[in-house]
């Protein structure tokens, strides 16, 4: 359990924030504002939109208790793992890690506590809802049905659901499961995008459910499952890390579109605005393409794999003209 700071540090803290009227005072700054041209300098990626302190319940706790929660993924390579010290890091983490640079500026706590939780497909969402977590640093999608129980930041990737088989039984179309066999993961919008395709198109495959990315893989791998439903970069991840990634085969069919965000708590829209703009100053700046390649097209720990996977169309419009729409058409 983390350690909470004493009282007197806490109202130490309190009479240091409340004595910064200009801070508590300041409104959006001029970068922050939509641009009417693209040649605006950018401001330094860590600084905050600064936001009253006060309006954000979630702010507010930060400041109060010290303490910030981060939820990470444990083995979502290259977005959220543990590298060989067991220290969460990759795509999302160092996003999230920016955002928590900020806050720290913005608060005066430059020994602001970062309390790191692991959560899985199931958990992710329920800790943020329930206020567990300050962030959730995965790959989650961001749909309007999730947006109901908690928030999101700006789009930070956008993936495609595809279908992985083997080559020694190619899996084309998600017509060529039909009597089959198809593995997705729990709580993951590819699973419950295939529920809805076997309706459908009536095409009668049974789904195995795996706990985990990894666990729906090896019922993939074992021959339980003819082919395993999941985001086109995930699936990359995964054949990356096995002995024979020639043997498998990612789909050209794109089956959804699913923007990923950081998630944020609900009803918090002064929170929420912090963290957008430190993503969107990294996309102002340029800098988001050098965090890309550093873990999508070079080797990254802790096995030096590199995943090669170029920038897509998608993202790149994303980091163009920012947008945090659920809807995968604001994609295509």
């Amino acid at each position: 359990m983390s350690r909470l700071p004493g009282p007197h540090t806490v109202l130490n803290r309190q009479r240091r924030l409340l004595g910064a009227a200009g801070l508590l005072a300041l409104g959006l700054p001029a970068w922050a504002l939509p641009q009417g041209g693209g040649n605006a300098a950018a401001p330094p990626p860590q600084t905050a939109t600064p936001v009253r302190i006060e309006a954000s319940r979630t702010l507010t706790r930060i400041r109060d208790t010290g303490v910030i929660v981060m939820g990470y993924r444990p083995a979502s390579l290259p977005f959220s793992y543990l590298d060989g010290r067991l220290k969460p890091v990759g795509y999302s983490v160092e996003l999230c890690e920016r955002v928590i640079d900020a806050i720290r500026e913005q608060l005066q706590l430059p020994d602001l506590e970062v309390k790191q939780i692991a959560v899985n497909s199931a958990t992710r969402m329920p800790l943020v809802a329930n206020g567990t977590l300050d962030l959730e640093c995965g790959i989650t999608t961001h749909t309007a049905e999730r947006a109901r129980s908690q928030s999101f930041s700006t789009t930070t990737y956008v993936a495609e659901s595809r279908l992985l088989s083997r080559r020694s039984q190619l899996m084309r179309t998600v017509e060529d499961l039909r009597g089959l066999t198809v593995a997705s993961t729990i709580g993951t919008t590819s699973l419950q995008y295939m529920h809805q395709l076997n309706v459908q198109k009536g095409l009668g495959f049974r789904i195995l459910v795996g706990q985990d990315d990894q666990e729906s893989f090896r019922l993939l791998q074992t021959g339980r499952a003819v082919a395993y439903a999941m985001d086109d970069v995930l699936l990359r991840s995964l054949i990356a890390q096995v002995r024979d990634p020639q043997e498998y085969f990612i789909a050209e069919q794109a089956l959804s579109v699913e923007p990923y965000a950081i998630g944020l708590p609900a009803n918090d829209p002064a929170f929420k605005r912090l963290v957008d703009g430190v993503i969107m100053s990294l996309y102002r700046s340029g800098e988001i393409h050098a965090i890309y390649q550093r873990w999508f097209q070079s080797p990254i720990p802790p096995r030096n794999l590199n995943l090669q996977l170029p920038m897509g169309e998608a993202f790149k419009r994303v980091i163009a003209k920012p947008t945090d729409s659920s809807d995968p058409g604001a994609y295509r």
